[in-house]
């Protein structure tokens, strides 16, 4: 385990790097939804459920990935997660049908949880304390700024050729990190796996879960999230299709939205040093609250794009001063379960989301069906937040 002074810069890199294909694999085709569903022969519509897929592959590979890691250790969990990954999108470059691109997608995201859940594990294994601290804010970091390139790079992409070299480019993406991750985080001998403590990852879901004052953590993330992931699925149909906006324009567009994000993180950072997590986390939820409503007004007022986008940049910004809060306080009711509260949480915001995101899909094709859906995630997070805060005060008194 490194100290203060051994922490190698090359781990910190390569990890952070490889938590990056996360993101990449969402927000990367983006702006190729229109090609793709043109190819297809389906709408974008239809194509957007491939998001929805993945989501929910996410939270079964989160789930199964932990207890594995676990059991057979982090090297042989991370590699095979990335051979997955990096076949399925290889197999997502070729398809010709909706069905093929769906199954796929469910195949890459079951291996990237299998990547996702395996880096908090590694951290935790190289590090404590204060060090695992910036080791971890390093790597949420990264998860904000990634998905403001990826488009970029996917449309860069699109003019060199079509939509499946992005595809193609991820699986080389991920079977790069391979022998970076040998030579830097998996360096020398294999360490014996500590031995079991005896309880099943079957019971340590079943105490996160029956926990009551962590439960209105869980349904505020999952709920504040699963606005974010709605607007994720839908934002090129939002964009190039509502708005009529071209590849080039869209691109900024959300990266405006991942921008407004990083600045309340920084924000949040600032904040912390006066306040703790809670108030910020309920001021924050009430904003965003403030922007659903903005978003329906901008709807139903049928505002110009540029109208739009502010009421979008402030609820998507918000969740820079959401999570990271409820995450610390959450965390803090599971001093010796962290990872499985942890797994817990992540498996519900893509599970969840990923579901809510699917089921909007028997929606018609609008604008304000899609902020509607947006709305009533606003809607249950403040729920969330009023019941947290109810339980908090109770217990206080």
């Amino acid at each position: 385990m490194h100290d203060k002074a051994t922490i190698p810069a090359s781990v910190v890199f390569v990890l952070g790097f490889t938590m990056m294909l996360g993101p990449f694999a969402i927000d990367t085709y983006l702006p190729a939804f229109p090609l793709i569903a043109d190819s297809l022969g389906v709408t974008i519509h239809q194509v957007s459920l491939s998001i929805s897929i993945y989501m929910l592959g996410f939270a079964v590979g989160q789930l199964s990935g932990g207890a594995f890691s676990d059991r057979y250790g982090r090297r042989r969990v991370l590699v095979t997660g990335l051979w997955v990954f990096a076949l399925a999108a290889f197999y997502l470059s070729q398809v010709d049908s909706l069905q093929q691109l769906l199954a796929g997608r469910f195949v890459q995201s079951v291996g990237g949880g299998w990547i996702g859940v395996s880096i908090p594990a590694i951290v935790r294994d190289q590090v404590q304390g204060v060090q695992a601290a910036k080791l971890f804010s390093m790597i949420g970091m990264v998860s904000i700024v990634a998905p403001a390139i990826a488009p970029a790079i996917g449309a860069a992409i699109l003019e060199a050729g079509s939509w499946g070299l992005i595809f193609v480019y991820l699986g080389a993406y991920a079977l790069a990190m391979l022998p970076l991750l040998m030579v830097t985080v998996f360096r020398g001998p294999r360490k014996p796996r500590p031995p079991a403590d005896g309880i099943g990852f079957v019971a340590r879901y079943a105490g996160v879960i029956k926990t009551p004052s962590a439960l209105p953590y869980i349904l505020w993330q999952t709920a504040s999230f699963g606005g974010l992931i709605l607007f994720v699925t839908y934002a090129s149909y939002i964009y190039q299709g509502h708005f009529q906006q071209s590849r080039g324009m869209f691109t900024l567009l959300f990266a405006c939205n991942i921008f407004a994000m990083f600045a309340c993180v920084l924000l949040n950072r600032l904040l912390l040093n006066r306040l703790s997590p809670r108030p910020i986390s309920y001021v924050a939820t009430q904003v965003q609250a403030v922007a659903a409503v903005l978003l329906l007004l901008a709807a139903v007022l049928d505002w110009p794009v540029f109208g739009f986008l502010p009421a979008m940049m402030l609820y998507a910004g918000t969740l820079g001063a959401i999570s990271p809060n409820i995450q610390a306080c959450y965390l803090e009711y599971f001093p010796r379960s962290a990872a499985s509260a942890a797994a817990v949480m992540g498996t519900a915001q893509f599970g969840l989301g990923g579901a809510a995101s699917a089921l909007s899909n028997l929606l018609p094709e609008s604008l304000l069906s899609v902020v509607i859906c947006i709305a009533a995630c606003a809607a249950a997070s403040f729920a969330c937040m009023r019941w947290s805060r109810r339980r908090e005060d109770a217990t206080l008194a």
